[in-house]
């Protein structure tokens, strides 16, 4: 059934801090590397995990050069992000995931590395790669033993389908692995999808919001159920955002997200919950359009943002 929305306020103006120091050369290996020093895993709050996986993909192709491409413009940023200094809390970057193989290893390699994240106690921060790697994300929580999480989902598409092409770990699918594991899932942002999808947010009880709502009434803030969990895990296609905005993905689809209405639908989970981690996929760069990848990059550290502000 449809969810409960309510309008968001005006928000009071956030203390100003100067930025960071000049410009080092850049470094395409850790998040931000021009601005932070390297430190141990233990001593940060944000893991950034690169997942350069491309197996699914089924219109335009490039999501395997995503992760590479946020992690190289990341050295652009400004750590000051407008309201508070994400850096500050630590960011450490793995190695990218070996996304050789096949589906199911891969899937468990993802699985296998947030697990380790979340037994130091760190937040992961997952970048993809195609939307497949969000299913490796949450078997890492189960397996990590958080079963307290739910996801809320930022997507073109509800990617509910059994299974797409004949292939259950498709992209297209990923949701629907989510919600017969039991986690419970609230999407925002959707406007392409089938019957099967329909049905199937009715069976697992999906909430949702969808982009014909969203962005004609210009919705900012939502109110979670009463019965969704107290810990959110959250899923961003960068196809939930609308293509005038980041068109670098593989299916855009016009209609969706503005930027500043993306970031405070998430402000708006975080003032409810508690954002254990979170993902941004399907980012496929445009060779030549270097604009994409910094946004992309600066959607990242905006969401550790304000995940660092609404600890």
């Amino acid at each position: 059934m449809p969810a409960v929305v309510k309008r968001a306020g005006a928000r009071p103006p956030a203390s100003r801090q100067p930025a960071s120091g000049g410009r080092t050369r850049a470094s395409a290996v850790r998040f931000l590397g021009s601005e932070l020093e390297a430190i141990a895993p233990a001593a940060a709050r944000f893991h950034v995990l690169p997942v350069p996986y491309e197996k699914t993909v089924s219109y335009g192709h490039g999501t395997a050069r995503g992760p590479a491409a946020i992690l190289a413009a990341s050295d652009q940023l400004e750590r000051w992000d407008g309201a508070s200094d994400p850096g500050a809390e630590g960011i450490y970057t793995w190695p990218a995931i070996d996304c050789r193989g096949r589906p199911e290893k891969v899937i468990s390699t993802i699985a296998a590395a947030v697990a380790r994240i979340l037994r130091l106690g760190a937040m992961p921060v997952v970048l993809g790669g195609e939307h497949t790697v969000t299913w490796g994300v949450v078997q890492g929580y189960l397996a990590a033993g958080r079963s307290d999480f739910g996801v809320v989902q930022i997507d073109a598409h509800a990617d509910l389908r059994h299974s797409y092409e004949g292939d259950p770990l498709s992209h297209a699918s990923v949701m629907r692995r989510v919600v017969e594991a039991g986690v419970p899932l609230f999407q925002l942002g959707n406007r392409a999808y089938c019957e099967e999808e329909r049905a199937a947010r009715a069976h697992y009880n999906v909430r949702y919001i969808d982009a014909d709502r969203l962005v004609p009434e210009r919705i900012e803030s939502i109110e979670l159920p009463q019965d969704f969990p107290p810990n959110v895990f959250f899923t961003l296609d960068v196809d939930g955002l609308d293509p005038s905005v980041l068109p670098a993905t593989g299916t855009p689809v016009p209609g969706g997200l503005g930027w500043y209405q993306t970031l405070a639908l998430f402000e708006s989970v975080a003032r409810q919950r508690r954002i254990i981690g979170f993902d941004l996929l399907e980012f496929a760069p445009i060779r030549g359009f270097h604009a994409f990848d910094f946004a992309a990059a600066l959607l990242v550290y905006k969401l550790m943002g304000i995940v660092q502000r609404h600890a």
